[in-house]
């Protein structure tokens, strides 16, 4: 047996961080396990050309202490890849966080038994806590495709998100990109300025919104810096957890020519308070459209060629009930000489070559085959773990037909483990950092309460878990969501369920649920008592 701890937390991404610093304040014991050789989670993996966050510098950062988000200085609107990793880094090194970290080790299983979770590494180790903290992001379980061939192309091969750290240099080369999602649409205008040919395989288009990024400027750092305190509070009120210009009104209600301006204005200002513009653009189909075609219009007037743009003109899906994308030149690249856009659905990919890509039409001589073909995201990094539970069920047996949680922070028949922004929590529809740091203080004030009140257990009761699955379900019945195959719904990954996976419903309301359970005794949950404690209950 290895050692003991009060917790075990996996992963070192900004809720691992967060989550050993809150228990060290609470005096408690623990060890993260980190597979990869820092800290920073997606931003130490995702180093792709281009790789920026989608939210604004200011608000894409911690507010639990105010010294860290009064000294530190972003540089830029949007924050690039090695900005907010350095972040990462100064947390970890201002608070100390390093020396309770084991980097390089992956967890390969958990199992609970006697009341103690077991963690298993691959590297041979194995560390027992009362409860285990699963910390591993939405978006960490990256995939690859099932095309033929995969494995005999003779050039080199990379997934946007394991990307090598000392970077990659495509000058002169004829380079494939597969998919067209946000990794993509953020790394192919840095790609094609550098590549001889680039060909851009297209299975999907994806809605993508200019980000105007810009240098930080002094003073607008500053009015956040003076109104922190309150800026933060009403971001934890808000449904994404995002402050943005929030119209009022439906975007039925105003003459099409206002809400032509408003769409652009908004356009020009950049990033994707665009579906802020209306009240409705969620969850009325007409609404919707009236901003998808704005989309669309605008994707038409950037790219020349009529058929490109038509084919990069997405009408399958309303207009953000996929992530929504923020660019940098993405629809003016495929105004390029060396950028051709190929069309699978016309065309799909039949396999890999050693010397390319060959679809039904064609064949393409590549160098270098970029796949920005996503994760298999919020479930993948905890499936592929094998966590056993209570009687010797897995995770993977509970969840076979999709994630089953309470409140995205427990599943039951599986006492003790936690999962920070995990499936059935707003998570990857809101402010990741909103949404962990409420997750981690809730989790945190959890073990405080279970350890003053003798709880030896807790563990989500059966129905309370069914209530939660069923709410979470028909509060996304209630908007346009379940209309896109989206990784939302795990439709990007063949064979996995069709379940909406995160919680709709908005994180200021769902904090105000979990602060109501919690003032309930953690009303919901099944309590297990220390046997001492039991024994004297039972004999009062």
């Amino acid at each position: 047996m290895g050692k003991s701890f009060d917790a075990v937390i996996v992963g070192a991404g900004f809720a691992g961080l967060y989550m050993l610093h809150r228990l060290r304040g609470l005096g408690m014991t623990a060890r993260v396990f980190e597979a990869g050789a820092d800290v920073g989670g997606t931003w130490y993996w995702n180093r792709y050309p281009g790789a920026r966050c989608d939210i604004e510098s200011m608000q894409y950062s911690f507010s639990f202490s105010e010294e860290l988000q009064q000294e530190w200085e972003w540089t830029e609107r949007f924050a690039p890849q090695p900005e907010i990793l350095r972040y990462a880094r100064h947390v970890a090194d201002r608070f100390g966080l390093r020396s309770d970290i084991a980097f390089n080790t992956r967890v390969t299983g958990a199992a609970f038994d006697d009341g103690r979770w077991t963690v298993r590494t691959d590297r041979g180790g194995e560390a027992s806590a009362r409860f285990c903290i699963m910390a591993t992001g939405c978006l960490s379980a990256g995939r690859l495709p099932d095309i033929e061939g995969i494995d005999r192309f003779a050039g080199r091969s990379y997934h946007t998100g394991a990307w090598p750290h000392e970077g990659v240099d495509f000058t002169g080369q004829r380079v494939g990109v597969i998919g067209t999602g946000s990794s993509a649409i953020q790394s192919i205008p840095v790609i094609a300025e550098q590549a001889a040919r680039l060909f851009v395989f297209q299975r999907t288009p994806n809605f993508s919104v200019p980000a105007r990024n810009a240098p930080l400027a002094p003073d607008y750092a500053g009015s956040w810096k003076s109104d922190y305190a309150e800026r933060r509070r009403r971001a934890r009120t808000l449904r994404s957890g995002i402050i943005y210009d929030f119209g009022e009104t439906s975007a039925l209600a105003v003459p099409a020519e206002a809400r032509e301006r408003e769409y652009a204005a908004r356009w020009e200002r950049g990033g994707i308070n665009l579906l802020s513009a209306y009240t409705d653009l969620l969850t009325s189909k007409e609404a919707n459209d009236t901003a998808a075609e704005f989309v669309r219009a605008r994707i038409r007037s950037i790219v020349r060629d009529p058929a490109t743009a038509a084919l990069l003109a997405p009408t399958s899906h309303p207009i953000g009930t996929k992530r929504i994308c923020v660019d940098t030149g993405y629809f003016e690249t495929f105004n390029r000489e060396n950028v051709a856009l190929v069309d699978l659905q016309a065309a799909p990919i039949e396999a890999v070559t050693p010397g390319g890509l060959r679809t039904r039409d064609a064949e393409y001589a590549l160098d270098a085959l970029v796949f920005a073909t996503g994760f298999d995201a919020m479930t993948g990094s905890l499936l592929r773990m094998d966590i056993t539970g209570r009687g010797g069920r897995t995770l993977a047996d509970k969840w076979q037909a999709g994630p089953r949680t309470y409140l995205g922070l427990m599943t039951a028949g599986f006492p003790n483990l936690f999962t920070v922004t995990g499936p059935g929590s707003p998570s990857v529809l809101s402010n990741m950092i909103v949404s962990i740091e409420q997750h981690v203080d809730w989790i945190a004030d959890c073990l405080a309460y279970l350890r003053s009140h003798g709880i030896a257990k807790i563990e989500a009761s059966p129905a309370a878990e069914d209530a939660w699955v069923e709410h979470v379900n028909a509060a996304a019945e209630l908007t346009l969501y379940p209309q896109a195959n989206s990784w939302y719904l795990g439709a990007n990954i063949p064979g996995k369920p069709r379940v909406f996976m995160p919680y709709i419903g908005g994180v200021g309301v769902y904090r105000e649920t979990c602060d109501d359970i919690a003032a309930r005794g953690y009303a919901g949950f099944d309590l297990t008592l220390r046997p001492r404690l039991r024994e004297r209950s039972a004999a009062e």
